[in-house]
């Protein structure tokens, strides 16, 4: 091989590296414009729903004014997740999401999800059982990031319940890895639908997953986050057998 050809191939590969590392850059730009261009009419739009709809400037007169206030308050707040998970997928699959890996309490990551699911919880009825509550292994994980996993994930097995139903969460470690995983009693799905659902913007096709206002986002969006943070989600499942969510994260 001659010097002139071990010569270009270095430079070769240095000019790949630069474009490669451009067009990163000009990833996140783009994510950082259309996340800035579509959240900031959204919550002009929440926010002055909110105003309307609690009357605080005085009386709207007719009541279904207040009403439908209101409802452009709900609608508001629902493109504004859409939004926010559409550009959460966009920065995953582009690798341009910024992860802080730290040792992270699951004990404290569950009960802040909890926390931000109260109210449906308790539309619901639904009783959640943490086994081993307060002595929950610790993994390394980004803090916001698993606690997007976790709301998504008790979002998903509140909604396929029953009303009234039972949501257990549990965590074990075995060896470097810690398994947590999430049950509900819906009425599960068929084995070979798994594969699908793990795609965005798809969802079941039995009655209760139709019942879903979702997008069909927050399984892909765990997906990503998990091996992001060098774990995975597994899903299993059977018609009338509900649905077990679980997730693989290093242990700390």
């Amino acid at each position: 091989m001659s010097s002139t050809v071990r010569q270009i191939r270095p430079a070769a590969e240095a000019r790949r590296v630069r474009r490669e590392v451009q067009m990163d850059e000009q990833k996140r730009s783009f994510l950082r414009m259309v996340s800035h261009e579509l959240r900031t009419p959204l919550n002009a739009v929440i926010g002055f729903s909110e105003i309307v709809s609690a009357e605080i400037y005085g009386p709207l007169g007719a009541p279904q004014y207040k009403e439908y206030a209101e409802l452009i308050r709900q609608s508001g707040y629902k493109l504004l997740k859409l939004v926010n998970q559409i550009v959460d997928i966009a920065k995953l699959e582009g690798q341009a999401m910024e992860l802080d890996l730290e040792p992270e309490l699951l004990d404290n990551a569950v009960e802040d999800a909890l926390g931000v699911l109260g109210g449906e919880i308790g539309d619901r009825n639904i009783t959640i059982v943490v086994e081993n509550e307060g002595s929950l292994p610790s993994v390394m994980a980004d803090s916001r990031g698993l606690r997007t996993m976790l709301v998504n994930l008790l979002q998903n097995a509140i909604c396929y319940s029953p009303e009234g139903g039972t949501v257990a969460i549990s965590a074990y470690r075995e060896r470097d890895c810690v398994h947590l995983e999430i049950r509900d009693q819906g009425e599960g799905v068929p084995a070979e639908d798994i594969p699908r659902l793990m795609r965005p913007f798809e969802q079941g096709e039995n009655a209760l997953t139709r019942s879903s206002q979702g997008a069909g986002l927050g399984l892909p969006i765990v997906t990503l986050l998990a091996q992001a943070m060098n774990g995975s989600l597994r899903l299993r499942s059977g018609e009338g057998e509900g649905l077990t969510a679980e997730i693989c994260l290093p242990a700390a």
